[in-house]
């Protein structure tokens, strides 16, 4: 049985638990299952193995966003955005709720740390304990952001710079999946070409940062040079958004894999862990954020904004505080080292 179907089943049989367990997490509602997902579990189950299902479907509201859009720029630490410059983004977060401690996952590094930011687990249930791409290896085992946005009808898009994140999720998740080994203008341009206009969760990787900082070190004068012109492709997309009158139905959230010192990456060091965390469009309420947010409460947040159903094992909550609502629930979960 697939884990779509093994996901689908287990929201089904356990309808009560996740009303209970949505009511302890969040001061607002959210759903357990729409109408999407069981209409694609009733089609999925047989008569011979799996007796048929009828789940309660309770109402829930319409979602914040529309569609969501998360990318992620490299190896990028807080400190480097004012010294490259990077003035779009800059503008952006003027809109926006942020924080420049969002920290990642240990060992910081990029496929893991990945995994982690679209899966909503920490390393020690998701598996991914490798940083090359290493196809014998399969794919990350979990329940993720697009299998869920996937399973709801969403169009789900994949643009990233680095073979190795297409083992982040299985290829059935994801109905257009590009890898262009080239620069982050080049990515947005290929992109922008043949834009995917009905995108409901769309991911896109800059990978030229962290080349730079291997070769030349973290904040050296040609890393900072490359994320100005990451900056240049981060305003090409939000003007094609603009173009196509899709800005004010998208939430975007803009944040990184890790950062770096001298020319690596992959400790606790703080100048490792600490990434920028940034959210603009429906819903958000801009301020800095004073919430401890983790790269696991990426894929909470993005699910939320979209009203989907959280999957129980994820370790990651919704930002909240983003939505201007004040958090009374547990005390978040850190991925322990």
């Amino acid at each position: 049985m697939s884990r779509f179907r093994v996901f689908l089943l287990t929201l089904c049989l356990t309808t009560l638990a996740c009303m209970s367990e949505v009511v302890a997490l969040a001061p607002t509602s959210m759903p357990v299952m729409d109408a999407t997902l069981a209409t694609m579990l009733a089609a999925t189950s047989t008569s011979t193995t799996t007796p048929t299902l009828a789940p309660t479907l309770t109402p829930t509201p319409a979602p914040l966003a529309r569609r969501v859009l998360i990318l992620s720029i490299d190896g990028l630490r807080p400190d480097a955005i004012p010294l490259a410059p990077m003035p779009n983004l800059t503008s952006l977060m003027q809109n926006s709720a942020y924080s420049l401690s969002a920290q990642t996952i240990h060992p910081s590094a990029t496929l893991p740390a990945h995994v982690s930011m679209l899966s909503g687990q920490c390393p020690s249930k998701h598996g991914v304990n490798w940083n090359d791409y290493l196809p014998e290896n399969g794919y990350a085992q979990v329940i993720d952001l697009f299998d869920i946005a996937h399973a709801a009808g969403l169009q789900t898009v994949m643009y990233v710079g680095k073979e190795k994140l297409q083992q982040i999720t299985e290829p059935s998740s994801v109905d257009i999946f590009h890898y262009i080994n080239d620069r982050d203008l080049v990515i947005t341009e290929t992109l922008i070409q043949d834009f995917p206009e009905d995108f409901g969760l769309m991911f896109v990787h800059f990978p030229t940062a962290d080349w730079m900082g291997h070769v030349y070190g973290w904040l050296s004068g040609e890393q900072l040079s490359v994320l100005f012109r990451a900056d240049q492709a981060i305003a090409n997309l939000l003007s094609e958004l603009d173009a196509r009158g899709l800005r004010d139905e998208t939430l975007i959230i803009i944040t990184s894999d890790h950062g770096g010192h001298g020319n690596i990456h992959g400790s606790s060091q703080y100048e490792d862990m600490t990434i920028p965390w940034i959210a603009a469009g429906p819903g958000i309420q801009p301020a800095a954020l004073s919430t401890q947010i983790t790269t696991i409460d990426t894929a909470a947040t993005a699910a939320y904004a979209l009203n989907l159903p959280i999957p129980l094992e994820w370790d990651g909550m919704p930002v909240y505080e983003a939505f201007g609502i004040l958090e009374d629930g547990p005390i978040r979960n850190h991925c322990k080292n």
